[in-house]
């Protein structure tokens, strides 16, 4: 009888480092994706990837996006900016 590893394999799509400035990231309250353009008085700062204004978030709460997610959100900032005319 074998006893399997009850160890859990780390999701490699999703790693659990921290972005830093210029890094796409994903806050988790919101499910909003950004860019993050800074940290002050302990909160993240993070802009849409289309560009807008800014919005902040708890250091705990960004994460790095899973690659799927990042990709969607490229794909749907592009196509916001093609439609404008950008």
């Amino acid at each position: 009888m074998t006893t399997q590893n009850a160890t859990p394999s780390p999701d490699l799509d999703h790693p659990q480092s921290r972005p830093g400035i210029g890094d796409v990231a994903k806050d988790m309250v919101s499910g909003r994706i950004g860019v993050v353009m800074g940290d002050v008085g302990g909160r993240v700062q993070l802009r849409p990837l289309r560009g807008g204004i800014e919005w902040e978030a708890m250091p705990r709460d960004v994460v790095v996006p899973r690659a799927r997610e990042e990709l969607s959100a490229r794909l749907e900032a592009k196509n916001s900016n093609s439609r404008s005319g950008l």
